[in-house]
C-alpha cells in the first residue's frame, strides 16, 4: 500500500492516482489540506529529500511569499514552517513507499512504481 501525499485539485494529483488505479496499485491519498501534515513528518522529509525537491518554487504561493521567506526556504526549519503554514508549497504528489518518498510524477517515478 503507497501512502499519497497531494491536493485533491491537483491535476499532477489526479493524473497520478488514476495511473495507479488503472495499473491496480493500491494506494490511499491524502489531501495536505484537510488532512494537514504535521512538523515532524515535513521535516524527516526535508532531511531526506531537500527543500529543493519538496518546495515548489514554481507555484503562485511561492510567487506570493516575502523575499525574506524565500531566502529562509532552504533551511530545513523554514522550509518546514513554510510548508506547514502554506501546504500548495509542496512539491505533489509525494509518494511514500514506506523505505523512501518520491516526489513528483516523471516517467522515472512511474518506472519505479510500476516495480511494486
Amino acid at each position: 500500500m503507497i501512502d499519497v501525499y497531494g491536493l485533491k485539485n491537483c491535476d499532477t494529483c489526479r493524473k497520478a492516482t488514476v495511473w495507479l488505479s488503472e495499473r491496480g496499485i493500491e494506494y490511499v491519498f491524502h489531501d495536505v489540506r484537510d488532512e494537514p501534515l504535521d512538523a515532524k513528518t515535513i521535516d524527516a522529509w526535508l532531511k531526506e529529500l531537500g527543500s529543493t525537491t519538496l518546495v515548489n518554487r514554481r507555484s503562485t504561493t511561492w510567487r506570493d511569499l516575502m523575499p525574506a521567506q524565500k531566502d529562509g526556504a532552504g533551511a530545513v526549519p523554514e522550509a518546514g514552517r513554510l510548508i506547514l503554514e502554506h501546504p500548495a508549497l509542496m512539491k505533489r504528489p509525494v509518494f511514500d513507499l514506506g523505505r523512501e518518498r518520491l516526489v513528483g510524477f516523471t516517467a522515472e517515478i512511474q518506472k519505479v512504481l510500476n516495480k511494486l
